[in-house]
């Protein structure tokens, strides 16, 4: 392990990263270049203190799984995830064919959209960055493991499928297995994928079901509406754009009547309110 270029590294990509990557609003009075190392631990669900030391050099070996999420949450590339385990002292976990870092040109349209809501999404659902404003129903980013799909936390969390009204349950449940549906057959062979289906045909019934009727059809262009917990039912249009490859998507939610423009005006006013964990999966796919 070596500690002492393991903390520059760290420190240094925790400063490149702008907070509106990660749905944190900057504020007028902020000065840390960066991220703060709070919202690091935050993100990356560990304590502030551990932070601290891996930044000074001074931390016991991080675990693999601790490295997986902070190269998340710090959006690195492929290639400084490696190096990031290997300054660790881990082996570099095989690559599994998904993009896990957004495109800086789908990131810089995130920041023109300025108050629309806008998410990166990869071809399997997983968000990869979100502006300020689409932080108002839902910090998405950060998960780990399986739960990083918004499919995955859907046909598992009870809490997920909560904030869609009952009676849109079931479309937006076809929906969802529909797209991925269409990401298995373009990616065909794919352990990533593979793995995937067969983790969630062995945690869900309902999934098992609806993989087995054998619907194909990618999301482009839908209207959702979202049970909010401070203002109430917000009627969403959401487009979807896609990027030549497939494997990222730019998700544009704009408010489908005057009455959910106002209340995405007040969410504005009165700051965000988290759903339930990942509970604006609905809204965000």
């Amino acid at each position: 392990m070596e500690r002492e270029q393991l903390a520059d590294f760290l420190r240094r990509r925790r400063e490149a990263i702008r907070p509106a990557e990660v749905g944190i609003a900057e504020g007028a009075r902020r000065r840390t270049r960066g991220l703060r190392r709070e919202e690091v631990a935050m993100l990356a669900g560990m304590s502030v203190d551990y932070v601290v030391r891996l930044e000074q050099g001074r931390s016991s070996q991080p675990s693999a799984q601790l490295l997986v999420a902070l190269a998340r949450t710090l959006r690195l590339s492929d290639d400084e995830r490696d190096h990031l385990f290997h300054l660790a002292g881990h082996r570099p976990p095989p690559a599994d064919g998904t993009a896990r870092l957004a495109r800086a040109g789908l990131v810089r349209m995130l920041d023109l959209l300025g108050d629309t809501p806008a998410l990166v999404l990869s071809d399997l659902g997983e968000v990869l960055a979100q502006n300020r404003a689409s932080a108002l129903v839902g910090h998405l980013t950060g998960f780990r493991d399986d739960r990083r799909y918004m499919i995955y936390r859907w046909f598992t969390d009870p809490d997920v499928r909560a904030v869609c009204p009952p009676e849109d349950q079931e479309h937006a449940a076809r929906s969802m297995v529909a797209d991925l549906r269409a990401a298995a057959g373009r990616r065909a062979g794919d352990p990533a994928v593979a793995g995937l289906v067969e983790r969630l045909r062995a945690a869900s019934a309902d999934f098992r079901a609806l993989w087995a009727e054998h619907e194909v059809a990618v999301r482009r262009a839908d209207r959702k509406t979202l049970l909010h917990p401070r203002v109430g039912p917000l009627r969403l249009d959401c487009e979807t754009l896609v990027t030549p490859d497939q494997r990222q998507q730019l998700l544009v939610l704009t408010p489908a009547d005057a009455e959910t423009r106002e209340r995405m005006e007040l969410l504005r006013v009165l700051g965000t309110e988290e759903f339930p964990t990942g509970a604006a999966d609905h809204g965000g796919r």
